[in-house]
């Protein structure tokens, strides 16, 4: 089970009704944070979800509408007396941005690890899940993430006793390990099936449409992209400030054959986007005008 919650889904400034987009994914026990604009903790609050066991933070880019809200975090953990370390994520300059911004958050009872993405398109690999950036195209070095839930085939009992590999053995191998015991080596393909589909969630905002946006959200369950203006006349604006129209984030879902949409990073002038949802429909008819606060629980096919 994967739970998807789009926190903020403002643009450039918070909005009374409307904060800055952020998103959170909660999976197994680890909590994983993308982008922590002005007003992300009290997002965070309304939901009722808390800050504390936060494990990673990752930044598209460190425009302040998308990583002001990072001191304030970081205190608020601190306050929660958490003493685990945090990991960041995010573009070349993630150490030097983050450091001039614990100006006002110096001491902290818990570590501040850092991973600056170096590549076009880099993957991380952690328990039980991965996190890949892929760069994309806006007035600065920006970066969309991908997270994967990878799920291995069934264990086959049968198999594991026509091997005559020891009981003791079959929790590890099904968990993916090789193991050797009494000079024998042990695989997990001796005892999986074919790996069955798993979970993976497709986040980008502040980007012209790229093909690595269409690349990396194929096979995704659901794809979340800012929908920046839905006004037909200001797709000039949108190429001249690399954003993207409610339209051009429709035609990417297309392209990416994925089963939903959501589209977040709304421009402040934009009151009511949902208004627009019946031209872009149109393109992509399983989008959706997200609000602050959506939220989807993922769950593995049946098997």
């Amino acid at each position: 089970m994967l739970d998807v919650s789009l926190l903020g889904t403002g643009g450039m400034m918070p909005l009374p009704y409307r904060w800055l987009t952020a998103l959170m994914l909660r999976y197994n026990g680890k909590s994983i944070l993308f982008d922590c604009g002005e007003g992300t903790q009290i997002a965070l609050r309304e939901k009722g979800w808390s800050p504390k066991p936060i494990d990673i933070i990752c930044f598209t880019h460190y425009h302040a509408d998308h990583i002001s809200g990072l001191p304030g975090m970081l205190l608020t953990m601190g306050n929660a007396e958490r003493t685990e370390p945090l990991l960041l994520i995010g573009p070349k300059g993630l150490v030097r941005t983050v450091n001039a911004l614990r100006t006002i958050a110096p001491e902290l009872p818990f570590e501040l690890k850092f991973l600056e993405i170096t590549e076009p398109e880099q993957e991380f690999s952690f328990e039980g899940f991965r996190i890949k950036a892929f760069k994309v195209n806006h007035s600065v070095l920006c970066y969309g993430y991908s997270f994967s839930v990878d799920r291995t085939g069934k264990f086959d009992k049968d198999r594991a006793m026509e091997q005559q590999i020891p009981l003791k053995l079959w929790n590890r191998l099904q968990k993916g390990e090789t193991v050797e015991e009494d000079g024998r080596i042990y695989t997990p393909d001796m005892v999986l099936g074919e790996a069955r589909k798993g979970l993976k969630v497709t986040y980008c905002t502040d980007s012209r449409p790229t093909e690595s946006i269409v690349n990396n959200a194929v096979g995704s369950d659901l794809l979340i992209l800012e929908g920046m203006y839905g006004e037909p006349d200001k797709l000039a604006k949108a190429k001249e400030n690399r954003h993207m129209t409610m339209y051009e984030a429709a035609k990417v879902a297309k392209s990416a054959g994925v089963p939903e949409l959501w589209l977040t990073h709304y421009s402040p002038s934009l009151m009511h986007p949902e208004e627009y949802l019946k031209e872009v429909r149109k393109i992509f008819p399983e989008t959706i005008a997200a609000k602050d606060g959506r939220t989807v629980e993922l769950n593995f096919e049946e098997d």
